[in-house]
């Protein structure tokens, strides 16, 4: 009877994925110290409610975005909240900040270490900001799996992964990474309507979350799509003057440009480039800070999309400086010697060293400051003026 229990034991738990390595071990692990918050939540902005034409007594509010917001009670050693927030936008998923693909931390929780306020933002019509005012009819789209492995950067073809990524080598943790990865996209609106949508929302997020004498404002963190709709959004007002104080997007597609510099406004394409007239974008290099951050296996200069997105970071971050602004491109090969990380550098296996070069950035600008405390930075504060 016991050798028939164990030949049982072991032709069963294979089957059922126990007594295998854990990929997920990170879900359930209690290694790490315990985070500390004053509070969470969330809250919709930029509704707006419309009338049923046949019927206008019945309304729908809709069109609105969705932030989730975590806020940290203290960090040690200081035990102090930093005066910065930090609003982590993707085109397509928030779920690329909340952990990395193999199941380890994500940035949500690593700026949370590290003091800063995190909001997670879902843009209208968007996840969970899904009720629009607008009708759509979903298509189911065959191919997204191969063009999104094409499009994150994790190799030249469809699993055809790069050597040396930023991913690891198990094969069941890479496949069960990568399936988080294609699933966690929402439906995506690349259209001028929504970027310009979005954008709007964005703005009226950054007012309404920055306040009292101790907040210094928001840093857009974007990925992806998220970086040209963010720059659009520096653009929109004088109202966000001092709210939204910096934008890193990391592998930006599309770009914001002044008028008069020889740029062909294309909104009429899902990734532009837009130009806005001078006084929209001086409010743009007002900002403290703009850094276009690039991964591994970008070339510049070639025919591919990303080759020509790689040329209008450039573009975008010299017309930025001309007009007195802060504005650099990393790529992180060529200029910081990191290898094999992917379209959101942030997700890959080396997180932490691409927050470190966060942290460069914002100490450079003067906003990694504590409450009841100056930041240790060289910021000029050029958002405030």
């Amino acid at each position: 009877m016991t050798k028939l229990y164990n030949l049982f034991l072991a032709l069963s738990l294979p089957l059922l994925g126990l007594g295998q390595p854990d990929p997920w071990e990170f879900t359930h692990s209690s290694a790490e110290k315990a985070l500390v918050l004053s509070h969470t939540g969330g809250f919709i902005i930029g509704s707006k409610q419309i009338a049923d034409p046949r019927v206008p007594s019945r309304t729908v509010t809709c069109d609105h975005g969705y932030f989730e917001y975590f806020i940290p009670l203290h960090s040690p050693p200081s035990h102090l909240r930093r005066r910065t927030s930090i609003v982590l936008w993707h085109s397509s998923s928030t779920q690329t900040f909340q952990n990395r693909w193999d199941g380890g931390p994500g940035f949500k929780d690593l700026l949370l270490r590290k003091g800063y306020p995190v909001y997670l933002y879902e843009a209208p019509r968007l996840g969970r900001s899904n009720w629009g005012c607008k009708p759509y009819r979903y298509e189911v789209g065959y191919g997204r799996d191969q063009d999104n492995f094409a499009a994150w950067n994790f190799g030249p073809s469809y699993l055809n992964w790069w050597p040396g990524l930023q991913w690891p080598e198990d094969p069941a943790t890479r496949e069960m990474g990568w399936e988080q990865a294609t699933g966690g996209r929402y439906v995506e609106f690349d259209d001028y309507e929504h970027i310009l949508l979005h954008a709007q929302v964005a703005a009226q997020g950054a007012v309404h979350t920055e306040k009292g004498e101790e907040r210094e404002g928001v840093v857009y963190l974007t990925s992806s799509a998220a970086g040209l709709r963010a720059l659009l959004t520096a653009t929109l007002s004088d109202e966000t003057r001092g709210k939204i104080r910096g934008i890193v997007a990391y592998e930006s597609v599309g770009y914001v440009f002044p008028e008069g510099h020889n740029v062909t406004d294309r909104r009429d394409q899902p990734f532009g480039p837009l130009v806005v007239t001078t006084e929209e974008w001086k409010r743009l290099a007002r900002l403290d800070f703009v850094q276009f951050v690039w991964g591994d296996n970008r070339p510049e200069g070639g025919g591919s999309l990303w080759e020509e997105m790689v040329v209008q970071s450039r573009l975008c971050a010299e017309l930025i400086n001309e007009y007195g602004g802060n504005a650099e491109v990393v790529r992180l090969r060529e200029d910081k010697g990191l290898v094999g990380n992917t379209h959101c550098p942030f997700t890959d296996m080396n997180n932490e060293v691409i927050l470190g070069l966060l942290e460069e950035r914002l100490r450079e600008s003067g906003l990694d400051g504590f409450e009841g405390r100056v930041g240790k930075g060289k910021g000029k504060g050029k958002g405030r003026r």
